[in-house]
């Protein structure tokens, strides 16, 4: 029960209040903030992605250019297309180059390791400029991500030499060439730990003092944008010891999304899971499982209690839904409608604590709700606890309907049972 809690509070901490948004964008934050990047323009056709690249071509004097599919996942670089085998991201030697790889990619599926055999969809790419160009020495790749260390109540730079497409394989083999610069918020970060992290990184010279000010810049963007992770895989060291950021995934935490309005417009609904996107609407905190019991509860601690519970009772939870502390027969019903989307939901358990709201009026909201959708031909247990849990159990038990009704946690555990046996 303990680890599926874990499960459930990942779920909630990376799922229900964090805003993907794609790699052109976070670049486009990271770059007003004085971080380095790739330059790149982002195209939604074959013919604009050639146009794109003639611009790119004229600003960095090279006749290559990269083209890289732009959907919410990662391994793109590993990644292929479904129908023309197309890798996500690909060097492009001339015009005609950008223009088959672009009609590749756009229009067609690409699956990666994040995304599952299903993919994703790639409605546009970004044409960006080659930095792999040759010069006086090597060029190096390193990874670097900042996010909160919640053990510490810090922010933390995590950062390794070891940076490119195989960071997972450095994590799990050699840990050891992982570094972490932890920073104190109150404090901020300093220029002594900026130079540390290049001293870590190996670095000296004009190197050195770039990657000073990559780091010192690319905290006080995840800083000051409230963001819940800034992760730059590629950051590179170029021929002629520049430091750029090749990659970029910037996680926007929604609950400060008030003091950012104008990141909220750079939201990708297409991106995301329909039913989350409806959730969101009715303001549901929603997330689509693989399991086989629908579950609506007041607050997340709740919710994952009642997961737990349709686990032990030998079901597995088909979604996190929360509905709040203000459940009303509007947000019951949008519940209902998002669980039953859901062909693989065999039963339904609302589990609601009358606190701020009173339970009676939940339960009147899941009558009015069942009566207006009709035609729910799976199992619907509701328990509830709290205020007026007595009369709310009364006024299903005699509506007259297919819904089973129970007070404590342990007799609605034993009702999921009964139906899924």
């Amino acid at each position: 029960m303990e680890i599926f809690c874990k499960f459930a509070a990942l779920i909630i901490i990376h799922s229900l209040f964090i805003m993907n948004i794609h790699e052109y964008q976070a670049k486009q934050i990271l770059k007003s903030y004085g971080v380095a990047i790739q330059e790149g323009i982002v195209a939604e056709s074959a013919e604009a992605a050639v146009e794109a690249a003639k611009t790119i071509q004229t600003q960095s004097g090279s006749d290559w250019v990269v083209v890289k599919a732009q959907i919410h996942a990662g391994g793109r670089g590993k990644g292929k297309t479904i129908n023309s085998n197309q890798k996500g991201v690909a060097v492009a030697k001339n015009l005609d180059d950008v223009k088959t790889i672009a009609q590749n990619l756009i229009g067609d599926t690409l699956v990666t390791i994040q995304t599952g055999e299903k993919g994703k969809l790639v409605s546009k790419v970004l044409v960006a400029q080659d930095v792999f160009y040759p010069g006086a020495s090597e060029p190096k790749e390193y990874y670097m991500s900042v996010l909160l260390d919640r053990a510490t109540s810090k922010n933390v730079i995590i950062y390794t030499t070891e940076g490119g497409m195989d960071i997972e394989e450095v994590a799990e083999h050699t840990p050891e060439k992982i570094h972490r610069e932890w920073v104190n918020p109150t404090i901020g970060f300093q220029a002594f730990q900026a130079r540390k992290i290049a001293f870590n990184l190996g670095l000296s010279g004009t190197a050195q003092k770039e990657m000073e000010k990559f780091v010192t810049a690319l905290y006080r963007a995840y800083d000051e944008t409230d963001s819940a992770m800034f992760e730059i895989n590629p950051v590179l060291k170029t021929s002629d010891d520049k430091i750029i950021a090749v990659d970029a995934k910037v996680d926007l935490d929604e609950n400060a999304l008030y003091r950012h309005k104008d990141y909220a417009l750079l939201r990708d609904e297409s991106e995301e899971d329909p039913t989350e996107v409806e959730a969101k609407k009715f303001n549901l905190n929603y997330v689509k499982l693989d399991g086989n019991v629908g579950c609506m509860v007041n607050g997340a601690g709740l919710a994952m209690a009642t997961m737990d519970i349709i686990k032990l009772s030998g079901g597995e939870p088909a979604n996190f839904l929360d509905v709040g502390g203000t459940a009303n027969a509007e947000t019951v019903e949008a519940g209902f409608k998002i669980i039953l989307s859901d062909p693989n939901v065999k039963a339904i358990l609302i589990n609601i604590f009358g606190g701020i709201v009173r339970c009676d009026r939940v339960a009147q909201g899941v009558v009015d709700a069942y009566k207006k959708l009709g035609n729910i031909n799976v199992p619907i247990i509701v328990r509830l606890q709290g205020t007026n849990a007595v009369e709310a159990k009364k006024l299903i038990d005699e509506s007259g309907l297919e819904v089973k009704s129970a007070i404590l946690l342990k007799e609605a555990a034993e009702l999921v049972k009964t139906v899924l046996a």
